[in-house]
């Protein structure tokens, strides 16, 4: 199993299309700072404890990520405390940063955090077939259809994607 340092907003864009459970299906374990859980996964307020029993994994942080995360918050001011915080756990950890964020991914960029998110977490769902071409199809186009507002994504990626498969 290969671990992921989680932000937030990829399970945001889930939730907001009705599949929170899908990225499940890989083989991987998602890890997010205790306090993150309770902290940012607020809306809709079971939406951390539902992770939970998904299989997110609650961590604490160790010392060292403790202190790099206080430094990213003095380097990084557009990043939230929890942004540095699964920054400073990707980084020390040596893991992949779970994010749609673009304040993040920049961040992550500078510090050689590799970084996936959404669109990469569906496409390799349907790649490995966890999930069907319609499945997938039918994920492209909610978060098309919701993208701009809670949900940000590149609008060219998305509408590449659904026009190879219509």
């Amino acid at each position: 199993m290969e671990y992921i340092s989680s932000d937030t907003n990829v399970w945001i864009d889930f939730e907001l299309i009705g599949r929170l459970e899908i990225p499940f299906k890989l083989p991987y374990v998602y890890l997010m700072n205790r306090d993150a859980v309770h902290d940012e996964l607020l809306s809709p307020p079971d939406l951390g404890q539902r992770l939970v029993s998904l299989g997110l994994v609650e961590t604490e942080l160790t010392e060292e990520e403790f202190f790099l995360a206080e430094e990213y918050m003095e380097h990084f001011k557009k990043l939230s405390v929890c942004d540095c915080v699964a920054l400073a756990i990707a980084k020390c950890r040596n893991i992949v940063l779970l994010t749609g964020d673009g304040a993040l991914r920049k961040a992550a960029k500078k510090e050689g955090v590799a970084v996936m998110g959404t669109i990469g977490i569906l496409d390799q769902l349907y790649k490995e077939k966890h999930i069907e071409t319609m499945d997938y199809l039918e994920c492209l186009k909610k978060l098309q259809k919701y993208n701009g507002g809670r949900i940000r994504l590149p609008e060219n990626e998305l509408g590449r994607r659904i026009s190879e498969l219509t």
